[in-house]
C-alpha cells in the first residue's frame, strides 16, 4: 500500500523516502514463521561464519524493545542475555545462536515465542597472527572470512630475506593444549613449474581465531 502511493508521494516531496523504504523488502513470512532469524552482513562476514569470542552481535527480540541488545561475546566463548541466561556463542552461527536464545526465552510466553533476530555487527574476534620472517608480522583480522596461510602471507606483506618455508608451522590453541601443524609452503611458494598441472591441488591449512602462523 505504501509503495503504491509513491506517484502520489511525490507531489509532496516524500518520493524519495518512499522509494527507499520500498527498497527492503519485510521478513519472509517463512522465517517468521519459524521465529528465527538469522542476520550476516554479507559484506563484511561469511554466511557460515562461526562466532568468536571478541566479537560483537546485535540481538533483537521482535516485539519487545527491551531486549535488544548489542553483546560482545565473552573470553570465555558465552553472552548473557535477559531472560535467556547465558549462552554458549563461540564455534557457533548466528542461526544457531538465535535458535538457542528463543528456545530460552519460551517459558517466559504464555503463548508462542517471539522472533529473534542475530545479526554480526563486528567479527572482531577472528584475529589470527603470523610472526617470523615476515615483512610486517603482527596479528590481522579477516573480517569473518577463511584465511589460508597464503593469504595470510600476503597480508603480512609476504616473505623477508631468508625466510624457511620449509619449516613453518601454525601453533593452535585447543582445549586438549597448544598443538603444532608443519606447513610446508616451497612447492606453492619457490615455482609454479614444480606443481602438477591439470591435478586437484591439495587444500591449504586454514587460520582460525588466535592462530600463529610462524615462518622461521
Amino acid at each position: 500500500m505504501l509503495c503504491n502511493r509513491a506517484g502520489t508521494a511525490s507531489r509532496k516531496g516524500l518520493a524519495g523516502l518512499l522509494i527507499a523504504l520500498c527498497a527492503y523488502p519485510p521478513m519472509p513470512a517463512l522465517a517468521a514463521a519459524q521465529g528465527v532469524t538469522a542476520v550476516v552482513q554479507s559484506s563484511v562476514v561469511d554466511p557460515e561464519y562461526r562466532v568468536n569470542p571478541g566479537d560483537e552481535l546485535d540481538i533483537l527480540v521482535w516485539g519487545d524493545e527491551r531486549l535488544q541488545r548489542v553483546v560482545r561475546v565473552l573470553p570465555d566463548g558465552t553472552l548473557s542475555f535477559p531472560l535467556a541466561g547465558r549462552i554458549t556463542a563461540a564455534n557457533r552461527t548466528v542461526g544457531e545462536i538465535a535458535g538457542q536464545i528463543r528456545d530460552n526465552l519460551a517459558p517466559n510466553y504464555r503463548e508462542a515465542p517471539p522472533s529473534v533476530t542475530v545479526a554480526v555487527r563486528e567479527a572482531t574476534g577472528m584475529r589470527f597472527y603470523v610472526m617470523g620472517k615476515v615483512r610486517t608480522p603482527g596479528g590481522f583480522a579477516s573480517g569473518g572470512r577463511a584465511v589460508n596461510v597464503v593469504q595470510a602471507l600476503s597480508m603480512a606483506g609476504g616473505l623477508a630475506e631468508f625466510a624457511d618455508v620449509k619449516n613453518a608451522v601454525i601453533l593452535r590453541q585447543t582445549p586438549q593444549g597448544q598443538t603444532v601443524e608443519p606447513v610446508r609452503l616451497s612447492r606453492i611458494l619457490k615455482g609454479a613449474r614444480k606443481l602438477d598441472a591439470g591435478r586437484l591441488a591439495v587444500p591449504l591449512p586454514v587460520l582460525g581465531a588466535g592462530d600463529v602462523l610462524v615462518i622461521p
